[in-house]
């Protein structure tokens, strides 16, 4: 065999060798650092509550779920634990002294980019592109100058980035919930509500909506981005979690 020959065999192995040992690496890197379970709860706005007696305490809660996971329920876990802070739930709004609305957008996978813009954007706010979580790619090396080695490394190199990212995937779920709170106002005050609306008119077109109106209520509102992130993750693995995170951070605001 001739020294080019030998030249080339020598950078051959040696490019699938390190292809092999890069993207041995990444995968072992993301499975290690996220191994284990992460739920996170935000909410883009704090709400303050006054405080009330207890035979005020009586609450109408109306939770909807617009999103395609129909089997996530919400609902009966925060009358439980509102129960357990000594709240009566009625289904009568009129005699209710709160009113607690929420509507479950979108549980999905996601990027985490796409949970910090959704929480960003707060209640009402445009729903963030669910990209599919971020996969693992391996590195590559450039072989200076030696085309059939440089070559031979790069189809090594996406060969094994390809199997790597089909066998570990760093995954993350994202529910996004609204939140509106409505608090009967004290007697004798009256509360003055504000809103507008941009309505779309097909392509290019609009009308703004604008109204008034006084009230005996006073509204707060809220949006809620829950995560859920680890390897390979699954969503009935995911779905507990995030459901008890959810309803810790809604019933938490009374």
């Amino acid at each position: 065999m001739s020294n080019v020959n030998q030249m080339k065999t020598a950078v051959l192995i040696s490019a699938i060798t390190c292809a092999l040992a890069l993207g041995g690496c990444a995968a072992v890197s993301t499975s290690i650092a996220h191994k284990d379970l992460d739920v996170q709860t935000k909410m883009s706005d704090t709400i303050f509550l006054d405080p009330v007696e207890p035979e005020k305490k009586v609450i109408y809660i109306e939770i909807r779920n617009t999103s395609d996971k129909t089997n996530f329920d919400i609902a009966a876990p925060v009358q439980r634990a509102l129960q357990a802070k000594g709240y009566t739930i009625t289904t009568n709004p009129k005699i209710a002294h709160y009113w607690l609305r929420a509507n479950v957008l979108s549980v999905d996978k996601a990027s985490p980019t796409a949970a910090q813009a959704a929480l960003s954007s707060g209640f009402g706010g445009a729903l963030a592109g669910a990209a599919l979580g971020g996969t693992i790619g391996a590195a590559s090396a450039g072989w200076g100058g030696v085309g059939y080695g440089a070559m031979a490394g790069g189809l090594a190199g996406a060969a094994i980035e390809t199997i790597a990212n089909a066998a570990v995937k760093d995954v993350t779920y994202m529910v996004i919930t609204d939140v509106e709170i409505a608090e009967q106002a004290e007697q004798g005050v009256i509360v003055r509500q504000d809103s507008k609306q941009d309505a779309k008119q097909g392509i290019g077109g609009s009308r703004v909506q604008s109204s008034s109106e006084l009230s005996d209520k006073k509204k707060y509102r809220t949006r809620i981005v829950s995560t859920a992130n680890k390897v390979n993750l699954d969503y009935t693995e995911a779905a507990t979690d995030l459901t008890n995170g959810l309803v810790r951070s809604i019933s938490g605001l009374f």
